[in-house]
């Protein structure tokens, strides 16, 4: 057994060196990497006050073009625009970090669980929850729930939870269903360790490659499906989003301003772009199947 730990221990090495050097190889994820290292370094300052913090002041400068003080000009009610933003990048990434985090957590732990114990009435029944939910139309369930919940403030970040930790569930179940018939996997069982304990210290730390992939596409998916239920009124309440901004736009488009949502609807194409390719780039490097 101490044979095959030390085996496998050799081979998550190499598989995280290979990945790194694959990445720093990868132009396209580079400048997703960077792309998305922005979008940070934003919402730290956002966070810290250094910018974006007045984004719900007005004035009497009412639908202002570009200027010194109004860099991306001002919206009907003279919100800075370039504020509101800057705002709502912080926004989108809280959104993107809580439901990533939890949804990936849930689903591992969930697909850990049904893939451990494959073939039995548990894993069966995670398999029937994840059906059921994946049946109904995604923002048809989304919007639902963050509707029947519109009194609590995370209403939507959980609707998305709900609905994410699926795709996690299965990837994990897969993975864990090969890993339990590994020889060291088999020697753990045979000496009597814990379920729980062989499910955390041997085969989570090798799913872990797996985890990190899904995290960055459920972020990205939770940060475009935040936009989506904002603009319909069922996002963000207590701030300001790309969503909301872009609803706001609709008169102002009517009217021939356009600058509220080109900068909504740019940010978000951007960011959207850049973590794509860092996604992608982290797949390509991250799963053995697909490394070069």
């Amino acid at each position: 057994m101490f044979h095959q730990l030390s085996s496998t221990k050799n081979h998550n090495q190499a598989l995280w060196f290979r990945s790194w050097q694959q990445l720093k190889t990868d132009k396209f994820g580079q400048l997703g990497a960077v792309i998305v290292l922005m979008y940070f370094c934003i919402t730290i300052g956002v966070w810290l006050q250094l910018w974006g913090h007045t984004w719900s002041e007005t004035s009497d400068l009412f639908n202002q073009s570009p200027s010194m003080k109004h860099w991306l000009g001002t919206n009907a009610i003279g919100q800075d625009i370039a504020s509101r933003g800057l705002y709502a990048t912080k926004v989108a990434f809280e959104v993107g970090l809580m439901v990533a985090m939890c949804a990936s957590l849930l689903g591992t732990m969930l697909g850990s669980i049904a893939g451990f114990k494959h073939n039995t009435w548990i894993d069966s029944l995670i398999l029937w929850l994840m059906g059921v939910i994946d049946s109904i139309p995604f923002y048809l369930f989304v919007a639902a729930m963050a509707y029947a919940m519109k009194g609590f403030v995370f209403a939507m970040h959980l609707a998305m939870i709900m609905v994410f930790w699926t795709e996690t569930a299965r990837v994990i179940r897969a993975e864990v269903i090969k890993l339990k018939q590994l020889e060291f996997i088999e020697s753990a069982i045979a000496m009597g360790q814990s379920q729980s304990k062989i499910l955390i210290k041997h085969i989570i730390p090798n799913v872990s490659h797996l985890l990190i992939i899904q995290s960055t596409l459920i972020f990205v998916t939770a940060i475009k499906s935040e936009v989506i239920l904002s603009f319909l009124g069922l996002g963000v309440k207590d701030g300001i989003s790309w969503g909301l901004m872009i609803a706001e736009s609709t008169n102002d488009i009517q009217a021939g301003y356009f600058i509220n949502f080109i900068v909504a609807s740019g940010l978000l194409f951007i960011l959207v772009i850049g973590f794509n390719l860092f996604s992608d780039a982290l797949q390509d490097a991250l799963d053995p199947k697909l490394q070069k």
